[in-house]
């Protein structure tokens, strides 16, 4: 067993049945209650990416920004927030996705992505990978790089290794059923 495994297993939370029947939800919000699992996960992230060339990091509504924030501060980068459609004010960049039970849409500033930028894409948990494609066309959008993808939780089962690829997926923690 890895040390990430062994420090996040513990403190990630399963939820039967949520969002919807038949589907196991892995819960970060554990993390967040044990200080101690929180900063291990920032400090893990700034350890695997600090000897790449990463301009800026951009955080998935809502639970990416927990992580890209602190992550953002100790790299001296800036924060993008990736936003479902509606919560930006200014002119954005926008691109709808399917969702395992839905279609959404997400947005970013314009103002936000600078053309040749390298940006990490964050998120607390990563699926099917939707989210983080859609995500990666609003940076395309401005002429920007996606150089890599990180999530605390990854579940490969879902396949999201293919849907992201050639681009990098790096996880904590892995589950690879959807069995607890």
């Amino acid at each position: 067993m890895d040390k990430d495994f062994e420090i996040l297993d513990k403190v990630i939370g399963r939820v039967p049945d949520f969002p919807k029947q038949g589907v196991l939800f892995y819960d970060i919000t554990g993390v967040l209650r044990h200080p101690d699992a929180f900063s291990y996960c920032i400090d893990r992230m700034v350890e695997l990416f600090k000897d790449k060339k990463i301009d800026a990091v951009a955080g998935i509504e809502s639970r990416g920004f927990i992580f890209a924030a602190p992550f953002a501060e100790r790299m001296g980068i800036p924060l993008i927030l990736i936003r479902k459609k509606g919560k930006l004010p200014g002119k954005t960049y926008t691109c709808k996705y399917s969702l395992e039970y839905g279609e959404a849409e997400v947005e970013v500033h314009v103002a936000d992505i600078q053309k040749g930028q390298q940006i990490l894409l964050v998120d607390d948990l990563i699926a099917t990978g939707g989210t983080l494609r859609a995500a990666q066309n609003l940076v395309e959008q401005g002429g920007a790089n996606v150089a890599g993808v990180f999530g605390v939780i990854g579940l490969p089962f879902l396949g999201y290794e293919k849907a992201l690829a050639p681009v990098q997926a790096t996880t904590l923690v892995n589950y690879n059923s959807e069995k607890a």
